[in-house]
């Protein structure tokens, strides 16, 4: 089981996922390859982290950002699939008049604007006062946009997903994100975007288009599996099919494999839904402990409800993939 670090974190945070071992026992047993329920009443919310662009290390440029929020935003609006976008503040910043420009686009129709901090700040090592200055100085470009077309900012997500380290801070943080009207954004299935990406700039830098293919194909390929997996892994935490919610990043990767990402949803017999309608099952409601860690929503419940799982069987990504992208130049 894996937290959710950003584009750029070190290996010394993937080191620590190790670690989260100790979060859960092993009784229940749950595999990708378990045979699965029924593909009726499956539904998805789609999320993006890092807007407008979790540039990577090859391009910096107002130019890949525009490009990929181009191919993503299209691919979205043609095939109607709602999506939330959650923005860092400091990101719009850097990329001058183009950054709200890109957010403009997910200001209307299916998409919609979410609050992710002024910075990719960790509230592991922040107290609550420097984590509510992160949540507001995060709204200064979507606050405004949104109200201007008669819309609210209902979620905040946390990079990481560290949404507090002690039971003490996780719940100021739960009444600070209330009294600033925001709703904590869960996310229910990780495939280590962030990973694939890196290599994936790396191919993209050296001109290698073979091996940007290959890293498309093992992408959605360990994608396929990510996603059976913890659908299963819902379904045995509460005995039924719990809406899902697909963590992305607005990156060059996802731009490239966009479509083939929302057919792997579709092949799966899951239909498209916004973040509200999926975060108003009870699940979501469900209380969750206080970890430094940032796993997705169905190991918390499995804490939570007290059903044991392994999440030892989770799919890791292949390793050549980390070792390209950590291979110097």
């Amino acid at each position: 089981m894996r937290a959710h670090p950003a584009n750029h974190i070190s290996n010394r945070l993937l080191a620590s996922l190790l670690a989260l071992a100790g979060f859960f026992a092993c009784p229940v047993v749950v595999s990708a390859q378990d045979t699965p329920p029924p593909l009726a009443d499956r539904v998805v919310a789609i999320t993006f982290d890092d807007l407008p662009y979790a540039s990577g290390a090859s391009d910096k440029s107002a130019k890949a950002a525009i490009n990929a929020q181009r191919r993503i935003v299209q691919a979205l609006r043609r095939a109607d699939v709602p999506a939330t976008g959650f923005v860092n503040e400091d990101k719009v910043e850097a990329l001058g008049p183009a950054g709200p420009r890109l957010l403009a686009e997910w200001n209307r129709g299916l998409l919609a604007l979410g609050n992710h901090g002024y910075s990719h700040f960790d509230s592991n090592d922040l107290d609550a006062g420097n984590i509510e200055r992160e949540v507001v100085k995060g709204e200064a470009t979507i606050r405004p946009m949104a109200a201007s077309a008669g819309r609210a900012i209902p979620f905040f997500r946390f990079p990481y997903n560290h949404i507090g380290d002690t039971e003490p801070k996780r719940a100021a943080i739960e009444r600070l994100l209330a009294d600033h009207g925001y709703r904590l954004a869960a996310s229910t299935i990780d495939t280590s975007d962030y990973l694939f990406n890196n290599a994936y700039e790396r191919a993209f830098a050296k001109h290698d288009r073979a091996m940007m293919r290959r890293i498309e194909r093992a992408y959605l390929d360990h994608s396929r599996v990510q996603i059976a997996y913890y659908g299963e892994l819902g379904r045995k935490v509460f005995g039924r099919k719990v809406p899902a919610i697909m963590l992305l990043h607005a990156n060059r990767l996802n731009a490239a494999t966009i479509q083939p990402l929302l057919g792997l949803f579709r092949s799966g017999g899951y239909r498209f839904v916004s973040l509200t309608e999926a975060q108003s099952d009870p699940a979501y409601s469900t209380p969750v402990a206080a970890t430094k860690f940032g796993p997705m929503w169905a190991y918390r419940w499995a804490r939570a409800q007290q059903v044991k799982v392994n999440g030892r069987l989770e799919q890791e990504p292949p390793a050549w993939v980390g070792t390209y992208a950590d291979e110097t130049p």
